[in-house]
């Protein structure tokens, strides 16, 4: 890596540089505790520094607050699982890859394997749990059970709910457009042709 150019202005250097990054590690003995966490200046700004213990953490899931503790590496799927039972997305490959842990993530679908429980906080995350109503399922439920699109199971709450959150954008969408817009979600055992009825049906109905 090339070192910092001394004639370039400093206020045309981005990020933080390797100086300023070795600073951190000096500095941090006198670092601030703010509930939970530690602040330190780096580049002249403050950055705050979490762990290596558990730390406050708020997340709303399906419209309810949820207040608990868990280490800065927990990510949103270990804590929607072990710290709030919320078991609806699945942990299959815990590498961003088979899309069965999909979650709404402010409208967004996401895995939720790949990103930190604390770095969701003050997000709106919407989990397959909330689709049904009462007895009744959502229309997406219903068009995987009509159309046999699940064999174990494990990877149909991610499709579902990555489908809910490609629908909400693209209501109108050809069920080519729609099996491209789930091409992160995995299916291991193959039941490639119920999803794409299930998917036909869908778009079919506009929804």
């Amino acid at each position: 890596m090339p070192e910092d150019d001394p004639k370039k202005p400093e206020t045309e250097k981005s990020g933080v540089s390797r100086r300023d990054f070795l600073k951190i590690s000096t500095i941090s003995a006198a670092a601030v505790p703010v509930l939970g966490t530690k602040v330190v200046k780096a580049a002249g700004a403050p950055v705050k520094v979490y762990g290596p213990g558990k730390v406050p953490v708020e997340l709303t899931v399906n419209g309810q607050k949820h207040k608990f503790e868990v280490e800065p590496r927990v990510t949103l799927l270990d804590a929607l699982r072990d710290e709030l039972q919320i078991t609806g997305a699945k942990r299959v490959c815990d590498r961003a890859e088979c899309g069965a842990c999909t979650v709404i993530m402010d409208g967004k679908a996401v895995y939720a394997c790949a990103v930190l429980a604390i770095a969701a906080q003050g997000k709106q995350i919407t989990t397959v749990e909330s689709l049904m109503q009462g007895e009744t399922l959502h229309p997406i439920q219903q068009a995987f059970v009509e159309n046999d699109a699940s064999q174990c199971g494990f990877c149909t709450p991610g499709f579902v709910v990555a489908l809910k959150a490609f629908l909400d954008k693209h209501p109108r969408a050809t069920p080519d457009e729609v099996r491209r817009g789930l091409s992160g979600n995995v299916c291991r055992c193959g039941t490639y042709h119920g999803i794409q009825q299930a998917i036909a049906q869908m778009a079919q109905r506009g929804a």
